[in-house]
């Protein structure tokens, strides 16, 4: 669609999602709704071709197995919008809006959702609960997707307890046991020295295996700014203890791209047992360069990126979900070795819309992928070399 109007010209060009006009249509206070037109047709070398005429093919989600992946391209997406996200001050979500979002989250076809913290107060616990019990059953007879269901906690026994109790009833249950692992942390926060850190990471890994979790993530508070060393120390140990996933968090969000892929890098490179496990990234947004540290994270080797849709979460944020997934869809083959996801982004949209709804977030219009302004462009010039990228693209 082109719009004329005097001598400037406005071009909106598609999305690169199957959604319908009338899903897109996004409310705010005192604006006019947002109007978007799909693109699956106009992005296709085939234009004019609709998505309904084109062979639907049905592939079977692999095979999860907690510390391997289906091949060593494939990028699991760790969503954590109901649990890190919701810690954005003035996004409490309701029990029902929840549920109602993990399961827009299972459209969406996300590897893992971290649901809440059980052990922060009885609704929490019960909210987790039920997300397990229905949206952690609920497989999809085509394709054979169920999500895993993730919840977090401490290093402390009845935080441990809680998870199991909540997301028990889901046909994979996870956990992600965090500790702080960076000097200052250690030292001001836990008050423990580094034997005792990596003490409280083993033996919390082994309570929750005894339990009878078998996919335990062990998550690194600030890792960003920890020793590299000591990191390498506590994740073999963990490794050991029967974590399956090892998680790097940029908790401050201070780190650069750059060398936050060199941390990566260096802990690929001198963990005792790193493969025989999954490692993932955790990047805040405080400096604005947490999707470039998790891309940064991902092409040194890390096979899950923590997300949130929209990138609410506290302080400035989190990696944004969509902007990952799309970087990984439209540049991965090209830049990053062939790395993939198997999101399905044509559920893009309709989540942002969601979650924007819901916490009463709104995004900017410049905001990349989900913004209203994403797709236009004034001048015949820049419109007509941002179509001919799209047609290029093969989503």
């Amino acid at each position: 669609m082109i719009t004329t109007t005097c001598c400037t010209v406005v071009a909106q060009l598609g999305l690169p999602f199957g959604s319908s006009l009338s899903s897109l249509c996004l409310t705010r206070p005192n604006k006019k709704p947002s109007l978007f037109t799909s693109c699956c047709s106009s992005v296709s070398k085939n234009v004019g071709a609709s998505a309904a005429d084109s062979k639907h093919v049905v592939e079977r989600w692999p095979e999860y197995i907690p510390n391997k992946l289906p091949d060593k391209n494939y990028v699991r997406i760790f969503d954590t919008t109901l649990r890190d996200g919701e810690q954005a001050p003035g996004a409490a979500l309701t029990p029902p809006q929840k549920l109602e979002i993990a399961r827009q989250l299972a459209k969406l076809r996300v590897d893992i959702m971290e649901v809440g913290f059980p052990g922060s107060s009885e609704e929490e616990f019960e909210t987790v609960k039920t997300i397990a019990k229905t949206v952690g059953n609920e497989v999809d007879e085509e394709t054979g997707y169920v999500p895993v269901i993730c919840a977090l906690a401490r290093c402390k026994h009845r935080d441990i307890e809680a998870v199991w109790e909540a997301v028990k009833y889901a046909k994979r249950p996870s956990i992600l046991i965090f500790i702080s692992t960076s000097d200052i942390h250690m030292k001001h926060k836990l008050k423990k020295t580094k034997e005792e850190v990596i003490e409280m990471a083993a033996s919390s890994i082994r309570f929750a295996k005894n339990l009878g979790f078998n996919d335990i993530q062990l998550g690194c508070e600030d890792a960003g700014r920890s020793d590299k060393e000591f990191l390498c120390k506590i994740l073999g140990e963990a490794i050991k203890a029967g974590a399956t996933t090892m998680n790097m968090a940029d908790t401050v969000g201070i780190n650069m791209p750059e060398e936050f892929g060199e941390l990566v890098s260096y802990l690929k490179a001198n963990t005792p047992g790193i493969d025989d496990v999954v490692l993932s990234v955790h990047c805040h947004n405080d400096l604005g360069v947490a999707t470039a540290n998790a891309i940064a994270g991902v092409c040194a080797g890390a096979r899950q990126v923590d997300v949130t849709v929209n990138g609410i979460g506290e302080r400035c944020g989190n990696a944004p979900l969509e902007e990952v997934v799309m970087a990984l869809k439209c540049r991965g083959a090209y830049l990053m070795n062939g790395v993939y996801t198997r999101t399905d982004i044509r559920q893009i949209m309709a989540t942002s819309k969601m979650v924007q709804e819901y916490t009463g977030f709104y995004v900017q219009p410049h905001k990349p992928i989900v913004g209203a302004n994403s797709f236009f462009h004034e001048s015949s010039d820049e419109y007509d070399g941002c179509s001919n990228i799209l047609q290029d693209m093969d989503y």
